[in-house]
């Protein structure tokens, strides 16, 4: 009998790793279909058209479709590089943090196994796929706080505010998120810089590190919803005449020139120029970053 109330324990103490394992993608393909938000776009047409041509739609192809990540998959190319393409793990591509933050809680190291290999055969198509989707933003990275409010439910939307129904077969409820309005959401990614929390720390976006230290400071009402208002999220730098309009709002130059004469000596003339030139920006947060 004590032999097997000590198999049943055991069991019940392995169920929900093996439940946890069956939920992971093992595939891209796989991975894909667990975060594909296509069927946002019967009832949210025009919110999905300006996803579409925002990054974060394609968030791991880099500017004008590059696959930004590849020196990651080549070996000795960074300190995370695998020997072979096919011993890559999640620990690998440390980019996923805010580029692909579903895999690294939804996927298995086998996606990130063919991710290595889609990237060093150049396959834009399979890397493509893969995207920073609604469910991402309207699930995933819903909730911040979550030893007080708890991990994102399951087959739940987040907004800013509550729906008692929604018409999706497979997200039939909307509940408020205590963030999604505050420029904190967007930290998430749009981060503070260093990466301490890596194994090896490594450097990247400081939007939201600028926008705390630096523009609230200064004054700064604004959060950064007011100023990215749809869901393209400007700029794009693949849209070259939209981010120049962009640059040329946020951006002022001030030239003061004053020319003169210099008379070193009797008879001795020099034309001189003196420019005077400054810059200053109106963003909440430095130009550029990520």
């Amino acid at each position: 009998m004590i032999v097997l109330r000590l198999l049943l324990v055991i069991a019940l103490l392995a169920l929900p790793a093996s439940v946890l394992a069956a939920d992971k993608a093992k595939t891209i393909e796989e991975l894909v279909k667990m975060y594909d938000s296509s069927s946002c776009k019967a009832c949210h047409a025009e919110i999905y058209a300006q996803w579409e041509k925002s990054h974060h739609a394609r968030s791991l192809m880099g500017v004008q479709g590059g696959l930004m990540m590849t020196p990651l998959a080549m070996r000795g190319a960074t300190v995370f590089s695998p020997d072979t393409p096919e011993k890559a793990t999640m620990k690998n591509f440390p980019c996923f943090k805010c580029h692909l933050p579903q895999a690294l809680t939804s996927a298995e190291n086998s996606v990130a196994v063919e991710f290595a290999q889609a990237l060093l055969a150049g396959n834009k198509d399979k890397v493509g796929q893969l995207r920073i989707t609604c469910l991402v933003c309207h699930n995933e990275k819903a909730i911040i706080h979550r030893i007080q409010e708890g991990k994102p439910e399951k087959g739940v939307l987040y907004s800013t505010k509550a729906l008692a129904s929604h018409p999706d077969k497979g997200y039939k409820t909307v509940k408020k998120s205590s963030v999604m309005d505050h420029s904190i959401f967007c930290g998430q990614c749009h981060g503070l810089g260093p990466n301490f929390d890596a194994e090896n720390p490594y450097q990247c976006a400081t939007l939201y590190g600028n926008y705390i230290h630096a523009y609230i400071p200064r004054g700064g009402t604004k959060s950064c919803q007011d100023c990215h208002s749809d869901h393209r999220y400007a700029p794009d730098f693949d849209d070259h005449e939209l981010t120049g309009k962009l640059l040329k709002d946020s951006i002022y130059l001030d030239v003061q020139t004053l020319g003169y004469e210099w008379l070193r000596k009797s008879k001795d003339l020099r034309p001189m120029l003196v420019v005077n030139t400054k810059i200053w920006q109106k963003a909440g947060h430095e130009i550029p970053d990520g």
